[in-house]
């Protein structure tokens, strides 16, 4: 499969015109379910199959966190150039106590 190229979406208003179309969709960075905020600078724009694999981390994430095996997450994007499409989404989820691994999924976005 071909990843998109979403080099030429700079702004938010051509983010916003492509998920009016269908093509991308709004997410929160750091997922609701585990205390993010939707808020602006929480959001950003990823097509529906990059919403989808994020959608099955944070069920695992959420899975985590209720067996005690995390604590502490962060979750950060990574861009390619001026796009405002995250090229990529990382999330480092630990237990600060150190008693268990990392987990460390990422999302690529394009």
């Amino acid at each position: 499969m071909t990843m998109p190229d979403y080099s030429h979406v700079k702004t938010l208003k051509a983010a916003q015109a492509l998920a009016k179309d269908g093509k991308l969709t709004g997410i929160l960075l750091f997922p609701a379910e585990l205390g993010g905020e939707d808020v602006p600078q929480n959001i950003v724009y990823v097509p529906p199959q990059a919403a989808e694999a994020r959608t099955l981390i944070i069920g695992t994430l959420r899975r985590f966190v209720s067996e005690g095996l995390i604590d502490k997450l962060t979750v950060t994007p990574e861009y390619r150039g001026n796009s405002f499409i995250p090229s990529r989404i990382v999330f480092h989820a630990i237990d600060s106590h150190g008693k268990h691994g990392a987990f460390d999924p990422t999302v690529e976005v394009w």
